[in-house]
């Protein structure tokens, strides 16, 4: 992890905190994978191989997104890269984050992943979903701003 953020770094910086993607979204292609041989064993081959190639499909996805997207504070901004083909990325200022919003539901805070939110002056407003450790994220903010 962090292949862009450090080689983005300019002097004097330091990778503060880094996380990712959450496993979580390998849970959809894990079901589909079960389905599929669940119907293959259920003598259901065309439904099963239909299920089995979804979940293929969906796994490599899920993969893709976990290996391309990055979530780093330093100590001076928030840098944040998301997409393989088509990139997005966000580097705000440590000065210019107002604050950091977290959303969980009762699953992802029994899992520990949820959504955040860069909220950066101006009301810029940044969502990232199913991301791991979101708190210790915003506590990273959170230790560099002062």
């Amino acid at each position: 992890m962090g292949n862009y953020v450090h080689s983005n770094l300019i002097p004097g910086e330091q990778v503060v905190y880094e996380t990712g993607v959450h496993p979580i979204v390998f849970l959809p292609p894990a079901a589909f994978v079960i389905g599929g041989i669940v119907f293959g064993v259920l003598s259901m081959p065309y439904p099963g191989a239909i299920f089995l190639a979804i979940g293929v499909v969906m796994f490599a996805a899920a993969w893709i997104r976990q290996w391309a997207s990055e979530f780093a504070v330093t100590n001076k901004r928030v840098v944040i890269k998301v997409g393989f083909i088509s990139r997005r990325t966000i580097e705000i200022n440590m000065s210019k984050v107002e604050s950091v919003e977290i959303n969980q539901d009762i699953f992802a805070r029994l899992l520990n992943y949820g959504t955040i939110v860069v909220i950066g002056t101006g009301g810029t407003k940044e969502p990232f979903d199913l991301i791991a450790d979101p708190l210790a994220f915003r506590r990273a903010v959170q230790s560099q701003q002062n």
